[in-house]
């Protein structure tokens, strides 16, 4: 996704040497220079069709081969949707990777009620949309800068959400609010998409929050979430760069504005490693890939890391050419090749052993 002068665009380009396939217009670019312009999300892609969500709340199914518009949605008109505003009056707009989960497309409006909703991948059509309560006075109202993931934990497939105030969890059969979380809520921005495993889901904020693991358990017809453990920010905190899970042990950027490498234990919150201090300056977004880690730094710094918690072991960096603006898109690892957005360019490396 991207701008194009004043219109913003989902682009398919030919993976051998990115040349142009096609591109169409889903909304109005986001031009505000001092909250960095530019597209939020990553389209997701489910066989034949794509689907993509603009900043301004369009959400549009489009044919994979073409990039013609099968059906549109609006979240704010259609559900009342509004992102999460921070405490200084500030929004960084829509910036969600919607889910698809069978015949369904799942989607965070963000509105009073309609905090999730529900709709046919086929034709867009509204299936249900949940209400949120009150969960607490942390953070905000509104949609976050988070995506869906899905759970099976006590035994009820659920939809888990980093919202504007805090962790919740909703039933995929009919968008029944199951449980929430506030205490990971922050009244800035919540980012960091939740991580689950089992009955387990592990969520983390910035601007000085933390991070917290909780537990599904069977409640009369519902779900409740115990909290396992509660991590201070000085201890494992990550702003907006992601954290993976691997074999047990979570990685990340740790700290407001930071990606200090870290290694923690998921079933215990204790840590491996870090944080550590390396060459990398300011966020840092990772991606997880034949063992090895990939943290992509704000000033453009890109290393090599062991996943491994046994130490902290950098294997290479480089950097990417010409960064002048902060350098945030988490990496991907595909086919042998590592792609790194960088603003209006894109880069393709090849990263396969020799």
């Amino acid at each position: 996704m991207g701008d194009l002068g004043s219109d913003q665009h989902v682009i398919a380009l030919r993976e051998e040497d990115g040349s142009l396939l096609w591109k169409t217009r889903i909304g109005p670019a986001w031009t505000n220079r001092s909250l960095y312009p530019g597209s939020r999300s990553t389209p997701t892609v489910d066989g034949e069709r794509v689907y993509a969500l603009g900043t301004e709340g369009d959400l549009a199914c489009l044919l994979a081969s073409t990039g013609e518009i099968l059906w549109t949605r609006s979240l704010p008109r259609d559900f009342g949707g509004a992102v999460m505003i921070a405490r200084a009056g500030v929004e960084w707009k829509y910036a969600e990777s919607p889910l698809v989960d069978g015949d369904r497309v799942i989607v965070t409006p963000g509105g009073p009620t309609a905090a999730i909703a529900a709709l046919d991948k086929k034709d867009g059509r509204e299936i249900w949309r949940a209400a949120v309560p009150a969960l607490g006075e942390r953070g905000n109202d509104g949609a976050p800068y988070s995506s869906i993931v899905v759970s099976e934990g006590a035994g009820v497939r659920q939809y888990v959400q980093l919202i504007g105030r805090g962790l919740v969890g909703i039933r995929a059969e009919d968008g029944k609010f199951l449980w929430g979380y506030n205490r990971i809520a922050n009244d800035v921005a919540n980012v960091p998409t939740p991580i689950v495993s089992g009955n387990y889901i592990f969520g983390s904020t910035g601007y000085q929050t933390g991070a917290a693991l909780l537990e599904l358990r069977p409640a009369g017809d519902g779900v409740e979430a115990r909290e396992v453990y509660f991590l201070p920010a000085g201890t494992f905190q990550n702003h907006h760069g992601g954290v993976i899970l691997h074999d047990g042990y979570l990685y990340a950027g740790s700290g407001h504005n930071a990606g200090l490498p870290v290694a923690a234990r998921f079933e215990t919150g204790e840590l491996a490693w870090g944080p550590i201090r390396n060459d990398g300056r300011n966020s840092a977004s990772i991606a997880y890939a034949d063992g090895r880690l990939y943290f992509r730094y704000q000033d453009g710094l890109v290393l090599l890391v062991e996943a491994t918690p046994e130490a902290y072991r950098e294997r290479g960096s480089f950097r990417i050419p010409e960064v002048e603006n902060p350098s945030w898109p988490h990496p991907v690892v595909a086919g042998g090749r590592l792609y790194l957005r960088e603003q209006d360019r894109l880069y393709a490396f090849d990263v396969r052993e020799p």
